[in-house]
């Protein structure tokens, strides 16, 4: 929850109102991420006050200079001095505090230095109202956020209809909502196991390590699709993106049946496997993968002597000439799938 609830928040903003009046001084108070809830104008304000309010959050270079002032230990109203170069007015400031947590700031402009003592207790009153409504606020939030991590829980166990018709009302979102998830390094949505993060999707859905959007009741063949991705990567797949819906030939791996073993595709992968050095292996993935033999030794960084004496030892061992077309989609998909099943078995140790 983004804002404080509805009930209550009219009430605040007439104190702050009622606080700006009496002062005859302008009034702002900001919540613990420095975003401006409350605020009441009287005459002129400075750059900075404007700007907070018309972009909705404190310059970066002002709230750097704010946290000099040790304002979240403050027990009573701090006068800030004017900071010039900032476009910055003097001020007065009171921290709003619920349970000994800080959850805002209170601002009055006061360039001129007009507040006395004597006004001082009715800027305490106003901000402890404040911080009676935004932590009433936070206490929703986080009952909000609790309920959805338990609703996120039973997505991820499967289909379930009811889960995802509450999450839905839960999150305000529109009915039919989509989801997608992502392992990349995206602000925002709802944090999973291992990194990933589910998204619900707009308009203009963006790439995803899941793909396209699926409806949020399938929210875990969301996360099936993103981690069987991210295992074929591990595998050695070669994709234009690191999405599902770039998985091409790898769709065949990825969703191989699990009785089916590597070596009914083709034996000479299980041959190639069992060997105690890699490196006929990786001969085999690299020239069946790249399709060449010129262009396979330089991606092994390799003579092309060196290449045919393996090419030829891989047929001795296998009977496969890597040379010849005969076999070769066969080997491919039984090496990508033995690649694919032991990225599985590392991902599960």
């Amino acid at each position: 929850m983004d804002e404080p609830e509805a009930d209550g928040h009219e009430d605040v903003q007439a104190a702050v109102d009622q606080l700006a009046v009496r002062l005859d001084l302008s009034v702002l108070v900001e919540d613990r991420r420095q975003r401006p809830v409350w605020w009441a104008t009287r005459g002129p304000v400075d750059g900075t006050r404007l700007r907070t309010i018309l972009n909705r959050r404190v310059d970066p270079p002002v709230a750097r200079v704010v946290k000099t002032f040790d304002l979240a230990n403050a027990v009573r109203p701090v006068r800030i001095p004017g900071i010039p170069e900032l476009d910055m007015w003097a001020r007065w400031c009171m921290p709003l505090r619920a349970d000994g947590e800080l959850l805002g700031l209170l601002w009055v402009l006061d360039p001129d230095d007009r507040v006395s003592s004597v006004e001082l207790p009715a800027i305490v009153e106003c901000a402890t109202r404040a911080a009676d409504m935004l932590a009433r606020a936070e206490v929703s939030r986080r009952d909000v956020a609790r309920r959805r991590n338990q609703l996120v829980r039973v997505l991820l166990q499967g289909p379930d209809q009811a889960a995802a018709a509450e999450l839905i009302r839960l999150e305000r979102l529109r009915v039919g909502a989509s989801v997608q998830v992502d392992a990349g390094g995206r602000r925002g949505g709802w944090p999973l196991t291992g990194g990933l993060r589910a998204y619900v999707a707009g308009d203009r859905p963006r790439a995803a390590t899941s793909g396209a959007p699926l409806p949020l009741v399938e929210l875990a063949e969301a996360v099936r699709r993103a981690l069987a991705t991210l295992t074929a990567v591990r595998a050695g797949a070669q994709l234009e993106s690191v999405s599902w819906d770039a998985l091409g030939a790898w769709r065949l791996v990825v969703d191989a049946p699990r009785d089916l073993t590597v070596a009914q595709l083709h034996p000479a992968a299980e041959t190639l496997a069992s060997l105690p050095r890699d490196d006929l292996l990786a001969t085999a993935r690299t020239v069946l993968d790249v399709g060449d033999v010129t262009a396979a030794a330089e991606r092994l960084h390799l003579h092309r002597t060196t290449l045919y004496y393996r090419l030829d030892r891989i047929a001795e061992l296998t009977g496969v000439d890597l040379r010849e077309g005969r076999s070769r989609t066969d080997l491919q998909l039984a090496l990508w799938l033995g690649a694919y099943r032991r990225a599985v078995q590392q991902s599960l140790a």
